[in-house]
């Protein structure tokens, strides 16, 4: 009898089960709804489990939380220390680097002292005592201490541009490491020289750059090293660089060329630098001439397209002959170039015509009238609907308030919020603010009709019908995204990767990255093996930065999930990796993008969830309206027979 009653008391005090990776996985997309379970594994974890519990309280942003992750600075698990000096710089906690690098002991681990010094850069106010005190990591004997100062100089100094003036020892400091000391030291060129333009950027009267230094990074193997050499100071001979990455930098346009220059470059191998420099010639002496042979029937439409945007900004009378042939092209894109060269010109006969053109984003880069803007309101197209709702504010702010478009917002709004989701949010939030004036002045719009959406499934909709008005309640629940994926699905995952075929360029075979960005993943894969990716557009490609594409709508708003992704942020944006669109915290909608350089500016706000393993030439060949061919998901087999264990 004793013995039982023992057994049932050992039963009801036994510390409850240790969270698995996986629970700590689900318990972050809750975003604070399970404290529970992640406090439990901050207590009680193993390494692994530890530091996945750290990473969810981090990416939830609250400093408040920063005092249950202090007592795990004291870790044995190196890993579990660096992951609570990341989690302190995302929820904007300035001194926990400062508090690590400072202690009695010093930290042994090269990986956690980098991460000191590259938080303290995020996290740190523009004082020289701090601007000391990351650049001490410089002098670290470890490469990857020095990596870790040279990102957080760069961040620093880029965060606090002209609020500070960058020391003159720091920057003499920078220029000395541009030579690696060994093959550890390989990645450290490209920051150290990305923080010491930072340094000028911070203060353009500050010490003038060394010419050897820059002598160094014109010479150095890696062309995107080279390509901040051109950042830093342009020369004539970055033109003739073996590397389109260097020569697309020479044609920015606050780099001054001679005609000349800019003639030559039009005959450029890549297509990239090649419309660039067409971008550049209505600065240049005889455009027109210059502009004439690019203009012919036989050019790609691209060509003739930037050719006449061009034009227009030359000579907009000898330009309309030419925008009227491109408005009848049968590729939209060209079609949408043309409303644009066309509102230049101020052809007024072209833009009618454009404004009623079948294909929505033509159609928005057209409207010049209320009636215009109206019509758009009805499409079911969220870029088309924005640029509706965008113009019509914008006559308001003139003085024009006409209660006939506020009835026709009123409807727009009310049937995009019955028919899609909340990832419609651009557009929904242009109506409505638009919609807000009237509240006063127009009874169908007033508080009756503005009360509804105080509840409504999207928080911002919830705050713009608050602020409208005032005294009313206003408690609403919070957004809830779909359920995280189950742990099959992602343990299938493990290893996978996809091969992504872009129509008329080539094949890119990606690795991805469910560890650092599982629901990126799931949600990426699962709109893949639906097949939504396929003959989708990429719309926007922006040179030495970025491809975008995937959404339904062949451009920025129309989503490709009907739900709001979490961000799983952390990653670094490497040239080669892919992530999630975004306009603010968590409101990824599927929509992805490529990076062509080391965008290291994006880093910890956007998610990174793959990385091209082949075919970066494929990547850096992409051009505007180019089209994701298809999409095939490759897994494991072992991963496909693994039924045991969790996410590692």
């Amino acid at each position: 009898m004793w013995s039982f009653a023992f057994l049932l008391l050992q039963g009801a005090t036994a510390a409850p089960p240790t969270p698995t990776a996986y629970e700590v996985l689900r318990a972050e997309h809750a975003r604070g709804a399970d404290m529970h379970t992640l406090r439990a594994a901050l207590q009680r974890g193993d390494t692994l489990v530890q530091r996945l519990a750290v990473r969810a309280v981090g990416r939830m942003e609250r400093e408040a939380l920063m005092g249950e992750l202090m007592p795990l600075l004291q870790s044995p698990a190196a890993s579990v220390r660096r992951e609570v000096l990341l989690a302190s710089a995302q929820m904007r906690v300035a001194g926990i680097g400062w508090t690590v690098l400072s202690a009695p002991r010093p930290e042994p681990d090269a990986s956690v002292r980098a991460a000191a010094y590259a938080t303290m850069g995020r996290s740190a106010p523009p004082t020289a005592e701090w601007e000391a005190r990351i650049a001490a990591g410089l002098r670290d004997e470890a490469s990857a201490a020095r990596l870790g100062a040279a990102r957080g100089l760069e961040v620093f100094y880029r965060r606090h541009r002209r609020a500070l003036v960058p020391a003159d020892s720091v920057t003499r400091v920078l220029e000395r490491l541009q030579e690696p000391r060994g093959e550890a030291d390989r990645a450290l060129p490209l920051l150290v020289a990305l923080a010491r333009h930072a340094a000028l950027l911070a203060s353009p009267a500050g010490s003038v750059p060394s010419a050897s230094w820059l002598a160094a990074l014109r010479a150095h193997p890696d062309p995107q090293v080279r390509r901040v050499a051109v950042l830093v100071q342009p020369t004539a001979d970055a033109l003739r660089d073996p590397s389109p990455l260097v020569r697309m930098e020479m044609l920015r346009p606050t780099v001054p060329l001679t005609t000349a220059q800019l003639s030559a470059a039009l005959s450029d191998m890549d297509d990239h630098v090649r419309l660039m420099a067409i971008d550049r010639l209505p600065r240049a002496e005889g455009a027109a001439t210059l502009l004439r042979p690019l203009l012919q029937p036989q050019r790609d439409w691209r060509t003739r397209a930037h050719a006449v945007a061009a034009l227009a900004r030359v000579h907009a009378d000898s330009a309309r002959p030419h925008i009227v042939r491109l408005a009848r092209d049968p590729v939209w894109q060209a079609r949408a170039w043309a409303a644009r060269a066309a509102m230049v010109a101020r052809d007024s006969v072209t833009l009618r015509l454009l404004a009623r053109d079948p294909n929505p984003n033509v159609q928005l880069e057209a409207i010049v009238t209320a009636e215009d803007a109206v019509r758009a309101l009805g499409r079911d197209h969220a870029g088309l609907v924005l640029a509706g709702a965008t113009f019509l504010a914008k006559a308001a702010d003139g003085g024009t308030m006409d209660a006939h478009h506020a009835d026709a917002a009123a409807r727009a709004f009310e049937r995009i919020s019955r028919t899609h989701a909340v990832t419609w949010r651009d557009p929904r939030v242009a109506l409505l603010r638009y919609v807000v004036r009237f509240r006063d002045v127009h009874p169908p719009v007033s508080g009756l009709w503005l009360g509804q959406w105080l509840r409504d499934a999207d928080p911002e909709i919830q705050r713009i019908a608050g602020e409208a008005l005032p005294g009313w309640n206003t408690t609403a629940d919070p957004y809830v995204p779909p359920p995280f994926a189950g742990e099959a699905e992602l343990r299938a995952l493990r290893g996978a990767t996809v091969e992504m075929r872009i129509r008329g360029k080539g094949r890119l075979l990606m690795a991805l990255h469910p560890d650092s960005a599982p629901m990126a993943v799931v949600s990426f894969v699962r709109l893949a093996e639906r097949g939504d990716f396929a003959a989708r557009t990429l719309h926007r490609v922006v040179p030495n930065f970025v491809v975008q594409g995937g959404s339904p709508g062949a451009d920025e708003y129309d989503p490709a999930t009907s739900y709001f992704m979490r961000d799983e942020v952390g990653a670094s944006n490497r040239r080669g990796t892919l992530g999630i669109s975004t306009r603010g915290r968590d409101t990824g909608d599927g929509q992805i993008y490529f990076n062509l350089i080391d965008n290291v500016r994006l880093d910890f706000d956007y998610t990174v969830f793959a990385s091209v393993v082949e075919g970066l030439e494929v990547m850096d060949r992409i051009q505007e309206g180019d089209v994701i061919e298809s999409v095939r998901v490759v897994r494991t087999a072992s991963a496909a027979r693994r039924s045991t264990g969790g996410v590692r």
